[in-house]
Parts: C-alpha cells; sequence; structure tokens
C-alpha cells in the first residue's frame, strides 16, 4: 500500500492506544450504545434514546379503566464530538523513533482529555440534582449526602453512582480519612500515602483532573411570571402539516422576571412551594425541587424566558402521563420566589448513575486508494480510533492526525447532579 506505516508506526499506535484505555475513567462509568453508522449517517447523526420508564400502580383488585398505553420517553442522542490531533514529522525526524512516539503519547493525552472533558460537561451542566455544601469538602458526610439526595428521589444506587470531584476537593476528603482514627489502618494509610477516598456510602469516588467551574449566581428578586407553568410529557408531537415527531422532555421554557443583573446558563435554583417527590411512589419528599438554567431564551434581565431542567412535571392536568412522570408536588404559583443555589463560584462535582449518561462511539472510513495510510482500532468503550498517515514528495515531509468522533447524551437530569463546596 502507498504511504503504509512501518513496524515501529504500528508498535506505538498500538501502545497509543492502550494508553487510551487507562486514560478513559469517566467513559467507563456511563453506559455505551453501539449504533449503526450508516443509519446515523443517514439520520444526520441524531438518533433518539429511550429514557428509564416510570409506571404507576393503583390500589384494589378491580383495575379495570386502568389499562393505559405506557408513554415511553426519549431524548436525542447526536454524534457531535470530533476530533483530531495533526502533526507533521520531517524525513530526518523519523530518523528519531523515540520522537515518533512521544507524540503519539501526547496525541493519546489530548484525545483522552477531549473525550473526558465532553462527558464531564454533559454531566457538569445537564444535571439537575444540585448539593450545596455550605463548608470545604471534609469526607464521608459530603459523599453520603448524594447517597441521601439519590434515595430520596428512588434513583438505584446498586454501585452504580459515581462521583467525580476535582483534585482540591478530593485531597480535602483523603486528609480528613488519613487523620481519623476511628477507620481501619488501611484506608487511613490509603488516604495518607494515596490521597485515596475510595468508596464512600455507596459512591464510588474518583478523583478528576478535568474540574469545571461555575460562577456564582448574580440575578436578584427573581420569581416566576405567570401561572400554571407545568409540563404535560408526550412522546411525540404532530405538526399543523401532520407530520408526527419525537419530543424531548427534558427541558422546559419558564417565563420568569429578574430584578437586578442577569441569570446565566448554568445557574441552580430552587422555587418557592414546589418540592420534590419520589420517583416511584410520588410522596413528597420534604425537599425543594432543584433546577437548573439550560438555555436562555429571551431577556436574561428584567422580564424574560429561560429553558429550565427537568421540566416541572406536577400532575395539574391530571393525564395518565403527568402522573407517570410527576416529579414535583405543584406547579408553581404566579410570583413564586426564586432562590439560586451557586452563591459562590467554585468547581462543579458531578455524579450520576451509569443509565443517566451514555456514550455513542462513532467511526470514520476513509478511502485508502488515494495514498493514504490508515490504522484504525476500537477502545474498550466503543470508540474508534483512526491514525491516517501520507507524504508529501516535494518536501518529504509526513503528515499525521489520530481521529475520534463520539457523542454523549444525558438520558435522565434526575439521575446526575453536581456537588458545589463553600456555599454560603
Amino acid at each position: 500500500m502507498a504511504n503504509g506505516f512501518s513496524k515501529e508506526e504500528r508498535v506505538a499506535f498500538l501502545e497509543m492506544c492502550k494508553g487510551f484505555e487507562d486514560s478513559l475513567v469517566l467513559s467507563r462509568r456511563i453506559s455505551k450504545y453501539q449504533t449503526d453508522q450508516t443509519m446515523m449517517e443517514r439520520t444526520g447523526n441524531t438518533i433518539w434514546r429511550p429514557m428509564p420508564y416510570i409506571l404507576n400502580s393503583y390500589d384494589g383488585l378491580d383495575q379495570t379503566g386502568n389499562f393505559d398505553d405506557v408513554v415511553q420517553l426519549s431524548v436525542p442522542a447526536t454524534l457531535g464530538y470530533s476530533k483530531s490531533t495533526p502533526w507533521t514529522m520531517s524525513a530526518t525526524e523519523l530518523r528519531d523513533a523515540l520522537q515518533n512516539n512521544r507524540l503519539g503519547v501526547a496525541a493519546r493525552q489530548r484525545l483522552a482529555s477531549d473525550i473526558n472533558t465532553r462527558i464531564m460537561t454533559t454531566a457538569c451542566y445537564q444535571g439537575t440534582i444540585f448539593i450545596k455544601r455550605s463548608g470545604a469538602a471534609s469526607g464521608f458526610d459530603d459523599v453520603a449526602a448524594i447517597d441521601t439526595a439519590c434515595n430520596r428521589m428512588g434513583v438505584p444506587l446498586n454501585g452504580e453512582v459515581s462521583a467525580f470531584y476535582s483534585s482540591a476537593d478530593y485531597n480535602s476528603m483523603a486528609s480528613n480519612l488519613a487523620t481519623r482514627d476511628n477507620l481501619t489502618a488501611g484506608i487511613t494509610s490509603e488516604a495518607f500515602r494515596r490521597a485515596y477516598v475510595g468508596e464512600v456510602a455507596s459512591i464510588e469516588t474518583f478523583k478528576s483532573d478535568t474540574a469545571l467551574r461555575l460562577t456564582a449566581a448574580t440575578a436578584t428578586s427573581v420569581t416566576v411570571n405567570g401561572a400554571n407553568q407545568y409540563w404535560v410529557p408526550k412522546a411525540t408531537q404532530t405538526a399543523v402539516t401532520g407530520e408526527v415527531s419525537n419530543v424531548d422532555n427534558r427541558t422546559m421554557d419558564l417565563a420568569i422576571t429578574v430584578g437586578g443583573n442577569t441569570v446565566k446558563v448554568g445557574d441552580a435554583f430552587t422555587i418557592a412551594g414546589v418540592n420534590e417527590v419520589h420517583h416511584i411512589t410520588k410522596e413528597d419528599t420534604g425537599q425543594p425541587k432543584t433546577f437548573r438554567i439550560t438555555e436562555i431564551v429571551s431577556g436574561a434581565g428584567g422580564t424574560g424566558t429561560v429553558r429550565i431542567s427537568p421540566a416541572i412535571v406536577s400532575a395539574t392536568g391530571g393525564s395518565r402521563a403527568e402522573i407517570q412522570y410527576q416529579n414535583v408536588t405543584a406547579a408553581p404559583a404566579d410570583g413564586a420566589a426564586i432562590t439560586f443555589l451557586n452563591t459562590v463560584a467554585g468547581y462543579m462535582n458531578p455524579f450520576f448513575h451509569s443509565d443517566a449518561l451514555e456514550l455513542l462511539p462513532g467511526r470514520y472510513e476513509v478511502e485508502t486508494s488515494a495514498g493514504v495510510a490508515t490504522m484504525r482500532a476500537t477502545l474498550e468503550n466503543g470508540i474508534g480510533v483512526l491514525m491516517t498517515k501520507w507524504v508529501d514528495g516535494f518536501t518529504l515531509k509526513n503528515f499525521y492526525r489520530v481521529d475520534a468522533f463520539w457523542g454523549t447524551v444525558n438520558k435522565q437530569p434526575e439521575m446526575s447532579g453536581i456537588e458545589m463546596f463553600s456555599q454560603t
């Protein structure tokens, strides 16, 4: 084959892919869905993935009239991330095999960071459970707060909930464990020597070198503008033309009034009089429901509209779909006060159930008869890594690139969230 890879280059590529596996910690903790690449190309690289079911139950032996169609909700998932690390090497540089290998390692580190960062971003900005800690990270109680929040709303744990902390917050937890006298020697030693926390309160914890920060909310005197703002879940909608299409039920638009400053994407808040309910039993947990702003539709200050997640499903309308997916005790009243929770800038520490987030691996196809050499490998998480090479006959420069193509989706924002520390 023209422009074929040398044995050294093939070995370097295999070593690079092995290193990928070690770096992609985040992708191991979420679900994977293998897509048909031909179908994805024909659908604009978008596929609708089902949200977890929630079913109703009724009292009594006679269930006449209770046999309804189950409303299956779905969300759009897109192969939306395409990352490449390109570089060139001269004919003289190629004589140094070590140099070539170092560039492969650098390409791996960059792409692995891109993949982890995209998963982290999806988790941080689309997770809706917000845990506000007034002090610095200190250990067990911080992680146990995640366990409490998930159990309270009926999010299954089963050892499948993971939490990723910034280095600063994770090391603070390890410091607390390292100085405790009432733990086994093994736990305190690991915490002291390796700054290791591990599994706490049924939650698997990890230290992340990809930490995203959220600035403090600055808007003041924010209230709900208008009554009866709630969402009725529906699987599909019909356009005036008669065309039926799927509906994304994770968000809804909320009209608000802002007294001072502006709201922004990422802000977390509660609404007066709107409590969360257990996802299955629909019992009032006694805790305010937490929401996130995902988009500014119009007017970040004054009177405007924001897109929030999750949608407010209060069962106000009484439909079976509303009862099935009810997540709050009541729709907000007109003028209900909105209280922001991210009061101090800090790191967002995401946590999620493995079924909430999903990774969609993609792949590229390259025409090799055009004089381009290719090597490909499929990583443990399903993502295909493609390495291509070609040579410029005029300059004897060798052109390399390593590519990855994938997508991430948060199928259930109410099974994921963030924890922030030192919030007043």
